[in-house]
């Protein structure tokens, strides 16, 4: 069995974990506080309010024990504003929050919450049909060289990987398709197999 934490600062947090624990192979952890970190062999930073959820890490000392697990070489996975926090550049502002990959994202690139949408997807290495659900989602305008682009919608970057870190501007915990999260679990068992 793997660990996986889902932080619970806000967000699909169950959603997540219930899709995580369908593996069969996975314990999914509910994250509430940073020493449960610890314990884990990856993490998702699900959707939510980037700017309010950047706020809460601050407020419950979260910052620094995430750069740390990040820093161990353990897979991370943010969706919508999990991507917004793992981004190295985010448009109209001067720093990002954790920048854990080295891309630029744009917020709320897709329009508002009444303009979301679902769409299938081709994921490279997922599946050439992944549902994917929308809701105010960002996009990723740029990547460093070293990034993998896994995902677009109308030519613009929806889904990316560089090395154990794993982004998407949409919200995969949100429809009954578990092959994002089992490409995610597959990265975390092999990791877990390569730093024992």
């Amino acid at each position: 069995m793997v660990k996986i934490g889902v932080l619970a600062l806000q967000g699909a947090v169950r959603e997540h974990a219930k899709m995580l624990e369908s593996e069969g192979t996975t314990e999914a952890i509910i994250v509430k506080k940073a020493e449960q970190l610890d314990e884990l062999d990856g993490l998702v930073l699900p959707g939510g309010e980037s700017t309010t959820m950047r706020r809460l890490i601050d407020l419950y000392g979260f910052r620094e024990p995430l750069q740390k697990f990040a820093d161990s070489g353990k897979p991370i996975f943010g969706t919508c504003a999990g991507l917004i926090l793992m981004a190295r550049q985010i448009v109209g502002e001067e720093e990002g929050h954790l920048a854990l990959m080295d891309m630029t994202v744009e917020r709320n690139a897709f329009g508002r919450q009444k303009e979301s949408f679902e769409t299938e997807l081709d994921m490279k290495g997922v599946a050439e049909d992944l549902l994917a659900v929308f809701i105010r989602a960002p996009l990723i305008s740029e990547v460093g060289a070293s990034v993998e682009v896994l995902g677009t919608h109308r030519d613009e970057i929806v889904a990316a990987r560089q090395d154990q870190f794993l982004a998407c501007s949409f919200h995969p915990e949100l429809t009954d398709d578990h092959r994002f999260h089992h490409y995610f679990v597959e990265m975390v068992k092999n990791t877990k197999a390569a730093l024992v």
